[in-house]
């Protein structure tokens, strides 16, 4: 058995163990159902797998997502890995944290970006969910702000022929959407309604989840990697490897790359439906409010790592993230799922790994799009 299907074999086995862990699989039928009419593996042996396949292998980007592979099975045999350590041998980037005067810094600047009167907290919540784009208009709006995007991705980066994408309204999830890679070039993008979807954030989710981002990269590497090379490997997608440490990057990315004003694309959208954004505020905040990204990840080491309560958790998240009590609960729920928890890191790590090695240009965005490449080749 060649190293890629051995890799195969050992993500579905592990996907057994963890609901959700496969991302997604397209590869051939036949070693999916082998795997499926098999006996449950102990994940033992699948630390073992891992590592006879480590021994085999001589691609860097294989061993880069066996070391993660190996990583989760190693917990589900019952291994304690320090939470830092899974993150790193999962996603490729040690996590750290955002100094506190960081966040500071960013408080007082949002202090003077945002009008109005009460405290800082309020404010920002009012900006960012004060005024949704109202239930009965939202499908209408995300899929022409999709096919605007698209149609931009398309020109600058192209797209495989046949490529496709469908957006649903969900709710009683742990994330705000998520990306059902289905294979056959398609996506299925589930957009959770349990928070109301702010008006400031409608761009960047269709961009993230679709175009630039997730079903522009995963089609891609479907057609080149798959389809047209037979690489194996790339058929399947693992949660808890590298690959969606880059994944991640790249979403949050392209955005900046294919849309050189997103709030007046924004504004010019909402307005066809009758919903109004202020394009000036918008601008002022997004300038100076990347860093409250980080706050979640933050949070994530102080539990797993300081030993606070979730309860703690909660006051932190509302307090340095200015979040609602209904936005703090739905981050900690994410923070604390078993499987996402050190996920976390992938969104703002990826950016800045991404960010720092494509540093505007298009044509290594257009890579980090269509090659198989990890946080160690970006560094």
């Amino acid at each position: 058995m060649s190293v890629p299907e051995g890799y195969v074999e050992l993500g579905l086995r592990l996907g057994r163990h963890v609901d959700g862990l496969v991302d997604a699989y397209y590869g051939p039928p036949e070693i999916a159902r082998r795997v499926e009419s098999e006996e449950l593996r102990p994940p033992v042996d699948l630390v073992a797998d891992a590592e006879s396949l480590r021994e085999a292998n001589e691609s860097a980007y294989l061993d880069a997502q066996l070391v993660g592979l190996e990583t989760i099975a190693r917990k589900l045999a019952g291994e304690e890995i320090p939470f830092a350590d899974e993150v790193e041998r999962c996603y490729g980037v040690r996590p750290r944290r955002t100094p506190e005067a960081d966040l500071e810094a960013t408080h007082r600047a949002l202090d003077d970006a945002l009008p109005g009167n009460g405290s800082l907290t309020e404010r920002y919540q009012a900006w960012r969910e004060g005024d949704p784009v109202p239930r009965d208009r939202l499908q209408a709006v995300l899929e022409e702000i999709t096919e605007d995007l698209r149609g931009r991705t398309r020109s600058m980066f192209g797209l495989p022929e046949g490529e496709s994408a469908a957006i649903d309204l969900v709710t009683d999830e742990p994330w705000s959407a998520y990306n059902y890679y289905e294979g056959g070039l398609r996506s299925r993008v589930a957009v959770n309604l349990d928070v109301p979807m702010a008006t400031n954030f409608v761009t960047e989710l269709m961009a993230h989840e679709l175009y630039p981002g997730h079903q522009t990269e995963h089609a891609w590497k479907e057609q080149l990697l798959y389809r047209e090379q037979g690489r194996l490997e790339a058929g399947i997608l693992m949660i808890g490897a590298p690959e969606s440490m880059i994944a991640e990057g790249i979403a949050g990315l392209g955005l900046e790359l294919l849309v050189e004003d997103e709030d007046a694309f924004t504004a010019e959208h909402l307005a066809r439906h009758g919903v109004e954004y202020d394009t000036e505020v918008a601008r002022a905040v997004k300038a100076v409010s990347r860093p409250l990204k980080d706050v979640g990840g933050n949070v994530a080491l102080m539990l797993y790592e300081d030993g606070i309560s979730e309860e703690e958790g909660l006051e932190y998240l509302v307090h340095w993230g200015l979040m609602s009590d209904k936005r703090a609960a739905q981050s900690l729920r994410f923070v604390t799922d078993p499987i996402w928890r050190s996920y976390v890191s992938t969104y703002t790590d990826g950016y800045k790994v991404c960010r720092d090695w494509v540093d505007g240009d298009a044509s290594r965005f257009q890579r980090l799009l269509t090659e198989p490449l990890t946080p160690a080749d970006l560094a």
